[in-house]
């Protein structure tokens, strides 16, 4: 594994990104600001402490998603992994360098969230030390999935529609800004197919907000393994 190529690359792609186009970033936080906003208003505060901690997720989730247009793009357009071929540099080495670059494009908006989470007054160290492993195996997770679907598409102007549809619905449907308790525990299994599920439902469990329900955290893992295996199958160099 090639651990130089992939910080080099995840700082180029991600904190790099952040400095030439900080735009992308105010659009990355438009859609969990506006939840927040929105549950905020309509709940009387009371559902805020859920909005907050789903802000986190849904941020992060949003981010690798949308990242499925970033696989595609670079495949097909800049048909970057064909100067890949002749090198030491592995599709793994690669996988991994935009997986890390998501997570650091998230950072100014996990920052954003851990300040309004400091100002109402819900971490402690428990929580604090679950929230950060749940992102970043959401990371893994999500940019899997993606890259997979980057990686099987033929055409770049199919992508945009579905990075758009991804990033909402599996994003939005999830228990990510609601109590998981308000679903039939089958509903939570069948959005389980997205890696937010098992992410929110252990957040809020962490977080004491609703009981932990344990079992989706072999969900979470395995999820992770499947999606990052998929995305490794599917980006693959040309000589393979």
């Amino acid at each position: 594994m090639n651990l130089r190529f992939s910080l080099a690359f995840a700082w180029y792609y991600g904190f790099r990104t952040i400095k030439r186009g900080p735009s992308y970033v105010i659009a990355s936080l438009s859609s969990p600001l506006t939840l927040l906003f929105l549950i905020y208003i309509i709940s009387h505060g009371e559902l805020i402490r859920y909005a907050v901690v789903g802000g986190f997720l849904g941020l992060v989730a949003s981010v690798s998603f949308a990242s499925v247009a970033d696989a595609a793009f670079l495949r097909i357009q800049l048909r970057i992994q064909d100067l890949f071929v002749a090198t030491s540099i592995s599709p793994t080495d690669y996988i991994l360098g935009l997986t890390l670059s998501y997570l650091i494009f998230s950072m100014p908006g996990i920052i954003l969230y851990a300040i309004i989470g400091a100002l109402i007054h819900i971490f402690t160290i428990e929580s604090i030390v679950a929230l950060i492993l749940l992102l970043v195996m959401l990371t893994i997770s999500t940019a899997g999935l993606s890259m997979a679907i980057g990686g099987a598409v033929n055409h770049i102007r199919n992508v945009w529609g579905i990075s758009a549809i991804m990033s909402v619905v599996l994003t939005v449907l999830p228990p990510t800004f609601y109590p998981y308790t308000d679903l039939p525990k089958y509903i939570i299994y069948i959005l389980s197919i997205s890696p937010t599920t098992p992410a929110a439902v252990l957040a809020q469990g962490f977080f004491g907000f609703e009981p932990i329900m344990y079992i989706m955290i072999p969900i979470m893992v395995v999820e992770s393994v499947i999606f990052f295996t998929l995305a490794r199958f599917f980006t693959r160099w040309r000589e393979n």
